[in-house]
């Protein structure tokens, strides 16, 4: 069958959901992958066609596509601030404002800085290892309470050629996972931040894929984690040490509050490139 062919059908069946340009860049984002075939190849050699059983996986990317599967776990892969990440339903898929946060964490930090970083909450690994990747001279540590996303950050981690050490623990009933020797320069999280009461604003593609461990928090404790990490970076980073935070774009002023109350200084909140307070910087 015809690629040309596949194409127009994932355009009678996907268009409506999604739209033309978008369902262009799935099926190409596919071929690619299954077949290593660009899109500027099947613009020049429009009769290129492939058999039926390498139509099977095009075929049921599409049904997934349909039911609103996100396309990177799909492939089961994606990129994050220009590295390769393998990605699985047992974490969340990285977002854009997630790039900011990092870019962020390297615009406040010098690049040779013999530094130890800890990410809480690491899912696919892809703060913490973007961070080793970018500072190269820093000791970066990745906890999650989750052995599966622990798997899948060393996969990552060897994926981009950067050593992370990971730590599975549950921040909010910390014990002795980390050594009680160790202080650290920055802590960065991304933890769970969407109340239940948001639940009817997520679209289905995050509501039935996506982990809802990393996802929600109670209506009535929706600063648990901040509290807990924000409690721990008292006690546990250096003198002048960063805490990143990302957040949900409602509880910004609660998040500040909270750290003010703990007596953290230079409190700086950012917005991301939708223009929603998203991440919030302070130091000891």
């Amino acid at each position: 069958m015809r690629l040309k062919d596949i194409q127009n059908i994932f355009h009678k069946e996907l268009d409506p959901i999604y739209g033309k340009e978008e369902v262009d860049s799935f099926f190409f984002m596919l071929i690619d992958d299954y077949f290593n075939i660009f899109r500027i190849e099947l613009a020049l050699q429009p009769e290129l066609s492939i058999t039926k059983v390498e139509q099977m996986p095009v075929f049921k990317a599409l049904d997934d596509l349909k039911k609103q599967k996100p396309i990177q776990y799909i492939l089961g892969k994606t990129e994050f601030f220009g590295l390769p990440f393998k990605i699985n339903n047992h974490v969340l898929i990285p977002r854009p404002e997630t790039e900011e946060l990092v870019d962020w964490i390297l615009s406040s930090t010098d690049s040779e800085s013999q530094i130890r970083i800890l990410d809480i909450g690491t899912g696919s690994g892809c703060i913490a290892i973007s961070l080793a990747k970018n500072l190269p001279s820093s000791k970066v540590f990745a906890l999650d309470v989750s052995s599966e996303a622990l798997e899948l950050t060393q996969e990552n981690a060897l994926l981009n050629n950067v050593e992370v050490e990971c730590i599975k623990a549950d921040i909010l009933n910390l014990k002795k996972e980390i050594d009680q020797e160790i202080e650290f320069d920055i802590i960065v999280s991304n933890p769970p931040y969407v109340r239940q009461l948001e639940k009817s604003k997520i679209k289905k593609n995050v509501l039935e894929y996506e982990p809802h461990l990393a996802l929600f928090v109670k209506d009535d404790d929706s600063l648990k984690f901040y509290k807990a990490i924000s409690q721990f970076a008292v006690n546990r980073l250096n003198k002048n040490g960063l805490l990143f935070f990302e957040i949900n774009e409602y509880l910004g002023g609660e998040v500040i509050s909270l750290l003010k109350a703990q007596n953290f200084k230079n409190i700086v909140l950012k917005q991301d490139h939708f223009k929603k307070d998203r991440m919030i910087k302070a130091s000891k």
